[in-house]
C-alpha cells in the first residue's frame, strides 16, 4: 500500500500508530521527534505520507515545523496531523501537504480512513 512516516514523540502512541498503520497494510518509518524524522526524510527511500503529532514538545510549532520541513524536502508528500485537542481554524491555517486532520484519540478504523482519504 503505502509508506508512511510517524512522528510522534509519546512511545505508546506512536507505537499504536505503528502497529495499526502496519495492520492495515503500510509500511512505516518511525521517527520521536524532529531530527529522526529529517533522517527518513533526507534518504532516498519512497515516502507516501507523513503523519504528525502537531503538539510536539521539543519545538516551537511542533508537528508544524516537521511538516514545513518534510514538504520543502518532498514537495508533494501527503500530510496528516494529529492531535488530542479539538481543531481550530487556527491550527488548520498551518496545514501543508493536503493538510488532513484526526483527533486523539483514534481508531485503527478512524486511522484508516483517514490515510484513505489522504492518499486519494
Amino acid at each position: 500500500m503505502a509508506v508512511i512516516l510517524i512522528v510522534e514523540d509519546e512511545l505508546f502512541i506512536r507505537q499504536n500508530a505503528e502497529w495499526a498503520m502496519e495492520d492495515l497494510g503500510h509500511s512505516t518509518l518511525v521517527a520521536m521527534d524532529l531530527a529522526e524524522a529529517l533522517v527518513h526524510l533526507s534518504a532516498s527511500r519512497h515516502i507516501d505520507a507523513l503523519f504528525v503529532d502537531i503538539r510536539l514538545s521539543e519545538l516551537p510549532f511542533g508537528g508544524y515545523d516537521v511538516a514545513n520541513q518534510a514538504i520543502v524536502l518532498r514537495p508533494g508528500l501527503r500530510v496528516l496531523y494529529t492531535s488530542g485537542g479539538l481543531l481550530t481554524a487556527e491550527m488548520s491555517g498551518g496545514f501543508v501537504g493536503g493538510g488532513q486532520f484526526l483527533q486523539k484519540p483514534y481508531s485503527a478504523e478512524q486511522l484508516g480512513e483517514s490515510v484513505g482519504a489522504l492518499l486519494h
